[in-house]
């Protein structure tokens, strides 16, 4: 199964399996002496860890990061970074009754078709719980951004059709939507709420800003800047669709 690779001088490699024994990502190409340890990649992994919201999977793990190589005293060496999670509340034999059900959004009936062999164990490599090592990867990205004074923000505008009418900066760390609108955020929970109950879903938008980002950055044709990123983004498993806006910033929009 090749496409587990992203990038080229910053290049990741992601590997596990939802419920595994665990889940990470070996980080090739980052240069030495850049400060980073276990509590700078901890404090990303617990924005997007589960059982802390009640919006979210209801499966609940520590997500605690351990940096196996690639750094010493606090500093990477400039050699492979590999950062690990073990898979805590993995529970295989949950997925019992589904082992011979083809669920659309787990990716099984392509797998069989392509591997003849699937993980029903809560989808394995399709499932969402691969994010686990891309945002370990970018805390180490984000340090790597920190140095050359370029700042990259992100936050819901839109969800289930609610829309945010602010953009207060300082609002996103306050509420589990990161809304920069806190009297919308409330409205996202009850409409969030209503369709649970319903038994369905919705979808959002997110808006990603990036300031201080150095000029001339990709390349002309195949290897555009705004080109790799839509890649990086639509290989997200919920994300159906990417906008790049032109600005004095690089402004993305995630459907």
């Amino acid at each position: 199964m090749p496409g587990n690779i992203l990038g080229r001088l910053f290049k990741i490699t992601t590997w596990g399996e939802s419920h595994g024994k665990g889940i990470g990502v070996v980080i090739d190409g980052c240069p030495p002496r850049i400060p980073i340890d276990e509590n700078i990649i901890q404090s990303m992994l617990n924005r997007r860890k589960p059982g802390s919201s009640t919006v979210s999977t209801k499966r609940v793990e520590p997500d605690k990061a351990v940096i196996m190589s690639g750094v010493f005293n606090g500093m990477t060496t400039g050699t492979p970074l590999m950062i690990m999670v073990e898979n805590k509340d993995a529970d295989p034999g949950a997925y019992d009754p589904y082992a011979d059900i083809y669920r659309p959004g787990h990716g099984d009936i392509t797998y069989m078709a392509k591997y003849k062999i699937r993980d029903w164990r809560g989808g394995g490599r399709a499932s969402a719980r691969e994010t686990v090592a891309r945002v370990a990867a970018g805390a180490v990205a984000k340090a790597l951004l920190d140095r050359e004074r370029t700042n990259v923000f992100a936050y819901t505008i839109e969800l289930g059709g609610i829309k945010a009418v602010k953009r207060d900066l300082n609002q996103i760390e306050k509420n589990m939507f990161f809304c920069p609108d806190s009297k919308v955020a409330e409205k996202m929970h009850e409409r969030i709420q209503y369709v649970k109950k319903m038994g369905d879903s919705v979808g959002g938008i997110v808006e990603i800003v990036a300031k201080g980002v150095p000029k001339g950055l990709g390349e002309p044709v195949f290897d555009k800047i705004d080109a790799d990123l839509a890649k990086a983004l639509m290989s997200i498993g919920a994300v159906k669709g990417v906008v790049l806006l032109q600005c004095s910033a690089v402004k993305i929009m995630i459907l």
